[in-house]
């Protein structure tokens, strides 16, 4: 299959729609019906790269350790800093595999700002 850089082709001319394959010869506008000839459209494909940081951004998704930069989002715990030894760590909780399985506990000491986690 020929790779294509501009994807263009594959959108309706008049109203902007993607276009369907009707048969092997004619692609159809959903939309507005028009009809054009599948020729340049067949045998053609559109490849895309996403990355970790396309996504969380136009999802409005930031790194769940980056959520604790603020004192109000997290909530103190008696348990020692394997690092320094406080007595207390921060820490915020956060679902981060499948509903049925425990949350994921993100610890920060608030003296030396080592981070661990728990599941």
């Amino acid at each position: 299959m020929a790779y294509s850089q501009a994807r263009d082709f594959m959108f309706c001319n008049l109203c902007g729609t993607m276009l369907s394959l009707v048969s092997p010869k004619i692609a159809e506008c959903s939309w507005c019906r028009s009809k054009t000839s599948a020729k340049g459209i067949v045998g053609r494909e559109i490849g895309y790269t996403l990355t970790v940081e396309d996504i969380r951004r136009d999802l409005g998704i930031s790194h769940a350790a980056e959520e604790m930069t603020t004192k109000e989002s997290a909530a103190l715990i008696k348990q020692t800093c394997k690092s320094c030894g406080n007595a207390e760590l921060e820490y915020t909780t956060r679902q981060m595999r499948s509903a049925d399985e425990g949350q994921t506990v993100f610890l920060v000491c608030p003296k030396c700002k080592a981070r661990d986690t728990e599941n």
